[in-house]
């Protein structure tokens, strides 16, 4: 058996990831894998993802210069999810996400809002062409 065949995709053939910091153990980001994706970014050691908004593979980085190199690949407990244990280049800290901050998650709920909790590194006129 392949060991793509051991990953229970959804009904439209994907996979939820998430990508980790390998250094600091930060969630940067969460996406979408399909089984071409994760052959590549086993093969390449590079993050490669599904958008779904345009359906097609997504390699990280190739508008931003935001390149996640991946360092290893796990699943979890139900084979269902997929962890990237990763190293975020491009910027110093790394940005992963596509405001311009270091990771996805950076609302935070205070006084029943949600709060910018994390800075914006990098104005995001100035990473997408």
């Amino acid at each position: 058996m392949n060991w793509l065949d051991k990953i229970k995709w959804d009904d439209k053939g994907l996979v939820p990831v998430i990508a980790q910091e390998q250094g600091s153990g930060d969630v940067l980001m969460f996406a979408w894998m399909n089984r071409e994706a994760l052959q590549k970014t086993a093969e390449l050691k590079r993050a490669v993802y599904f958008s779904r908004s345009r359906n097609k593979l997504w390699f990280k980085g190739e508008e931003s210069g935001h390149v996640q190199t991946v360092h290893d690949i796990r699943i979890d407990c139900d084979n269902d999810v997929v962890l990237l244990k990763v190293t975020q280049l491009g910027h110093e800290p790394g940005i992963a996400c596509h405001t311009g901050r270091h990771s996805c998650f950076f609302q935070s709920l205070q006084a029943d809002e949600w709060q910018a909790a994390d800075p914006v590194l990098k104005d995001p006129e100035t990473i997408y062409k």
